[in-house]
């Protein structure tokens, strides 16, 4: 009888979770209940070591989320390829299938970036069907799993950081209907972050590897530069924090084209970067400045007044931090305090 009672408690255990590489995900049974199902990483979890064809990336420049380290990668079935667009603000094109991968974590010292780290959660974009679909994952305190958590959470975080100062706050991880906020491109859901203006340096070895269409001109992609090299011409710092942290969604094509702010790095009209530009409808958000930017008055641009803040109704990004990032404040003020304050309008 103890035999047949253990016989049934192992299959229904069976039934509930699967074991395996990301070739043997069934796409109809999505989303798995926990991270360790999709069999996207070997060994123990927290580890994070990608098992056979999970492919490792890194953005040129990286949108903050209070301080938060990240490790991306993408899976795609075996003897696909993904294409770069025409499109230099679009992500690329990848097969049905493909599965794109994102842990938040923070070392418990920054100093000792690679020493013990504590996750917090994984996000998966899925395309099945020619549809996105975002699954975020909530890690345990334990760091052995991460489970579905659709409803986002308010985790408790505490490091030292780089200046050996203790840091403690709540972190946000949002919830699954605010993934749409951002990741949409004309009401479309679609990853964000792997563009080739992103990728430039590493677009070679996709394609050596049988990942990227081999026939496309990667000497014709226009790369961001990495905000915080101040070997970089300021202009093209500041622009290539505002393309990763705003211009997903003040763009021609994101949900806050209305505003007529656009801050993809492709945009080269001084008034859609907002330069003496009045803002549509800011709200309490604009602090009772005029502009958007005001030439070579930052303290007095609604742009960086909106940065510095964590007030619900004044913030931007709207959701993504509960912090301010302070060096990106102070790009942003010396890129605009640069500018040379010529044409104001009556």
């Amino acid at each position: 009888m103890k035999s047949l009672w253990f016989i049934i408690i192992v299959s229904l255990c069976w039934g509930c979770s699967r074991s395996g590489s990301p070739s043997d995900i069934d796409f109809s049974k999505l989303p798995y209940k926990t991270l360790s199902e999709y069999g996207l990483f070997t060994g123990p979890l927290k580890n994070l070591s990608e098992t056979a064809g999970v492919t490792p990336y890194e953005p040129i420049a990286s949108l903050f989320t209070d301080y938060a380290f990240k490790k991306r990668y993408v899976w795609m079935p075996e003897n696909t390829q993904a294409t770069l667009p025409d499109d230099p603000d679009a992500s690329l094109d990848f097969p049905d299938k493909t599965i794109l991968i994102k842990h938040f974590y923070y070392p418990l010292d920054f100093r000792k970036p690679e020493g013990e780290k504590r996750i917090l959660e994984t996000r998966l974009l899925v395309k099945n069907k020619g549809t996105w679909e975002a699954y975020p994952y909530l890690w345990n305190d334990e760091q052995t799993e991460a489970t579905l958590k659709n409803t986002g959470a308010s985790v408790p975080v505490e490091y030292t950081n780089a200046k050996g100062e203790k840091v403690a706050f709540h972190y946000a991880m949002p919830q699954k209907t605010q993934c749409r906020s951002c990741h949409n491109k004309d009401g479309v859901m679609l990853p964000i972050g792997p563009k080739g203006k992103q990728l430039a340096g590493q677009l070679e070895k996709w394609q050596a590897a049988g990942k990227l269409e081999k026939d496309q001109d990667l000497q014709a992609v226009r790369a961001l530069v990495n905000p915080f090299d101040t070997s970089r011409p300021l202009a093209d710092r500041a622009r290539a924090y505002l393309d990763v942290n705003c211009g997903h969604c003040h763009s021609q094509k994101g949900p806050a084209s209305t505003s007529g702010l656009y801050y993809n790095a492709e945009e080269n009209r001084d008034f859609h970067l907002g330069v003496w530009k009045s803002p549509v409808a800011a709200g309490m958000g604009g602090g009772g400045f005029k502009f958007d930017i005001y030439p070579g008055r930052s303290k007095e641009s609604i742009v960086t007044h909106r940065m510095n803040s964590t007030h619900p109704g004044v913030m931007m990004p709207e959701i993504g931090r509960v912090t301010i990032h302070k060096e990106g404040v102070e790009l942003i003020a010396e890129w605009i305090d640069s500018l040379t304050p010529a044409g104001k309008p009556d």
